[in-house]
């Protein structure tokens, strides 16, 4: 059974909910998800053992959170070429954290994108919760 780690970083809560969803529709799929806070990843040590990866930030003032930035450069060691990679996050104005994530995933680390980021201002609203929810599907599906 091929297993997804979702790892977030969150300000207000809302980047965890959308991973939560992912996890759902990975999960729906019949595979293993493991959500995480970036707070837990200590080292590269920590991305080892799974089939995919998704990484989500929220976008606070226009980047990523540090604690996503941090991720990156640990996972930058972690040998993810190849590997089946998505990116996500919450964002009230501007967005540009899950596509900083997503181009980093497929253009330094090679990884084998899904179709895009997934970016929501909330899990919520305008049918959030199926669309992570379908993120998670079209991650699940790349793995079979």
């Amino acid at each position: 059974m091929s297993k997804v780690l979702i790892v977030y970083t969150t300000r207000t809560g809302e980047t965890k909910r959308i991973g939560d969803l992912i996890a759902e529709g990975i999960r729906i799929s019949g595979m293993t998800a493991e959500v995480v806070d970036v707070k837990k990843i200590k080292n590269e040590n920590d991305l080892a053992g799974y089939d995919a990866y998704v990484f989500g930030s929220a976008t606070y003032h226009g980047e990523m959170m540090n604690g996503m930035k941090t991720l990156l450069f640990l996972a930058e060691k972690a040998e993810l070429d190849g590997k089946i990679g998505g990116a996500f996050g919450a964002f009230g104005w501007s967005g540009e954290a899950p596509e900083r994530i997503f181009e980093t995933m497929k253009n330094i680390f090679k990884m084998d994108t899904v179709s895009g980021p997934l970016m929501l201002k909330s899990s919520s609203l305008g049918g959030g919760l199926q669309m992570a929810q379908e993120y998670g599907r079209e991650l699940a599906k790349k793995l079979e």
